[in-house]
């Protein structure tokens, strides 16, 4: 589980995409302090495994249901990542549950500045939408967020001059693609209810 506060940004070190395997190489300092083999990282959001560490790089498999649900596929080297390792017992909690399992892609249609803050409007698919509520949590390339405005068509997050300068938001420009991760407690009361609602139809 994560908490979607991002901790460092890394760096893509390697990428390996083919028919035999799919691997990142990562370059990291503070998720690395106590990593070990197995430990989950969350890159953009996405939960990943370590399956190789050094003291300045960490390499994960991905498989290609990860890429297809992410945009992890648009990578390259030198490609900046939000980074956060699994929340450790005891921890502070200072965003939302988030689980590392993306729910889709979204994408930048605006920004624009006010005040001290950056509007970000996101379009999404219907499905990711409709799991959506104002003033709820929603994780955007890893980073716990608070839903703002919620239209038919897409969503809006404010983002304060800390987020911005601690994440890879601050390099998004409009048409770029993000990880999207709906909040899971919603996720499972709106199962209940659809479930709810088949039996009655039954």
């Amino acid at each position: 589980m994560f908490t979607g506060i991002i901790e460092e940004i890394g760096t893509i070190k390697s990428v390996v995409r083919n028919s035999s395997k799919s691997q990142l190489v990562i370059g990291a300092s503070k998720v690395l302090e106590d990593v070990h083999l197995g430990d989950s990282i969350a890159v953009n959001g996405v939960c990943l495994t370590v399956v190789e560490a050094t003291k300045s790089q960490f390499m994960v498999d991905v498989m290609n249901e990860t890429y297809s649900r992410s945009s992890l596929g648009d990578l390259r080297i030198a490609s900046p990542v939000n980074l956060e390792r699994a929340m450790a017992v005891g921890g502070r909690f200072g965003g939302h549950i988030v689980s590392g399992h993306i729910d889709g892609v979204g994408r930048i249609k605006s920004t624009r500045r006010e005040g001290n803050a950056v509007w970000y409007e996101v379009t999404a698919s219907k499905e990711i939408l409709n799991g959506i509520v104002e003033k709820g949590s929603i994780a955007i390339d890893g980073i716990s967020l608070t839903v703002a405005r919620l239209t038919s068509a897409s969503f809006s997050v404010s983002i304060i001059p800390h987020t911005l300068e601690q994440t890879i938001l601050k390099d998004k420009r409009p048409g770029a693609l993000v990880n999207l991760e709906n909040d899971i407690i919603g996720k499972y009361i709106r199962k209940y209810e659809m479930e709810g609602i088949n039996e009655r139809i039954s």
